[in-house]
């Protein structure tokens, strides 16, 4: 009788063993598609400007961090007043061209900004909010900061990637 239950205790224990590795391989393809995905092709991330009475000098707005890179938003404050907002890419301010590098407009158009946007003058931009859209439906990824003024979003400086 002892050895009749010995052959399915074994069994199961393999049975139990291999159900437990096929678990396991499975788990591990999933995350490995997880890790292996794309950036979305088209994003936007949204900032609250500094409420008033900030101390003076360069304060940090927000911050968004991803595995993709990390933005920071900036401004300058003079008088308890921010002057001027600027965006920091994964550790480097973005002064960016007065004319933006190629943007889809398709892209910019799903993250409501206005076409043909206006254009603050380079070193004050300022808003109601702020917003950086990133773009990598072309040849080279595109990373746009824009001011909320109005209920238009004005264009403040951009990047590419």
């Amino acid at each position: 009788m002892l050895s009749a239950s010995l052959p399915s205790a074994r069994t199961a224990a393999l049975k139990a063993a291999l159900l437990l590795a096929g678990g396991l391989a499975a788990f591990a393809a999933v995350s490995t598609a997880a890790e292996a995905k794309d950036p979305p092709s088209c994003a936007a991330i949204s900032f609250r400007p500094l409420p008033g009475g900030t101390p003076d000098g360069e304060q940090e707005t927000g911050l968004y961090k991803s595995r993709f890179g990390r933005i920071e938003v900036k401004a300058d404050v003079k008088g308890g007043l921010a002057t001027n907002y600027y965006m920091v890419l994964n550790g480097k301010k973005v002064d960016g061209p007065a004319t933006p590098p190629k943007m889809s407009d398709a892209c910019l158009k799903s993250k409501h900004v206005k076409l043909p946007f206006a254009k603050q003058t380079q070193g004050a931009c300022t808003g109601s909010r702020f917003r950086v859209v990133v773009d990598r439906s072309g040849a080279k990824p595109v990373a746009a900061f824009f001011g909320l003024q109005g209920e238009d979003w004005a264009y403040c400086s951009a990047t590419t990637l």
